[in-house]
């Protein structure tokens, strides 16, 4: 069953990110070390969207992704749940004037989005997974707006399995996360406290994230993992 708009789940989301638009994408990339850029154009490069194509970025955030495509001649429409994320994105689009024919955002819910079956050619999305109810709905759900043999990807957290990796990291995402966003806001220093636990539940519940994909009826799964293991690149084609 999809997430009801009002569970716990999705009003922590809807609080934690309501304070974030101003400095996303540069925090973004500064509590990666940098990689969160190179994770998001890993995602674009992996669905290789063609000039004229119809893409639907989902949980867009400030649009990155959503910029990202439409540099490369795609129609994108970006949605998120977020309306102060989608504030922010609408503001970073008036100052890309030569890409306001080709993009737009819309809030929406990825459980239940407002389209057609099939109406778009290829779809993305970013850190989604972990705030949503039910997965499994919310892949099939995905999956059924886009064409059969189009592409979907995705960007995630992952967590490294080398143990002196997995150490680092978890100093890195109990300690500094905090520490850093605390220098900027209240709001940063909240994600900082609330990452590190919520990516390892995530894998913990969810161990073979492919599988999930494919029980979701997509096919050709494949998976790269970046930056020793913090970050996560999967796509496939839609059945």
């Amino acid at each position: 069953m999809a997430a009801r708009a009002d569970s716990p789940r999705k009003r922590h989301a809807l609080e934690l990110f309501s304070g974030l638009p101003a400095h996303y994408g540069r925090m973004g990339a500064m509590l990666s070390f940098g990689q969160d850029p190179r994770w998001r154009r890993t995602l674009v490069q992996a669905i290789a969207p063609q000039p004229g194509e119809r893409v639907l970025d989902v949980a867009t955030g400030t649009g990155l992704v959503a910029f990202e495509l439409a540099h490369r001649g795609c129609e994108v429409v970006g949605v998120d749940q977020s309306e102060a994320m989608l504030a922010g994105a609408r503001a970073a689009l008036e100052r890309r004037p030569s890409l306001a024919h080709r993009v737009r955002f819309i809030r929406g819910e990825a459980e239940a989005l407002p389209f057609e079956d099939g109406e778009f050619d290829a779809l993305t999305f970013t850190y989604l997974l972990r705030y949503v109810d039910d997965r499994m709905a919310t892949m099939r759900e995905l999956a059924r707006v886009v064409k059969p043999g189009g592409r979907i990807g995705m960007v995630e957290f992952g967590v490294p399995s080398a143990p002196a990796l997995r150490v680092a990291w978890r100093v890195h995402t109990r300690a500094a996360l905090p520490a850093v966003g605390s220098l900027v806001s209240g709001a940063w220093r909240e994600v900082g406290r609330f990452l590190g636990p919520n990516i390892e539940q995530l894998h913990e519940h969810e161990p073979d994230l492919a599988r999930l994909w494919e029980a979701a009826g997509i096919t050709d799964v494949r998976q790269r993992g970046m930056s020793f293991g913090a970050g996560l690149v999967m796509w496939g084609t839609a059945g």
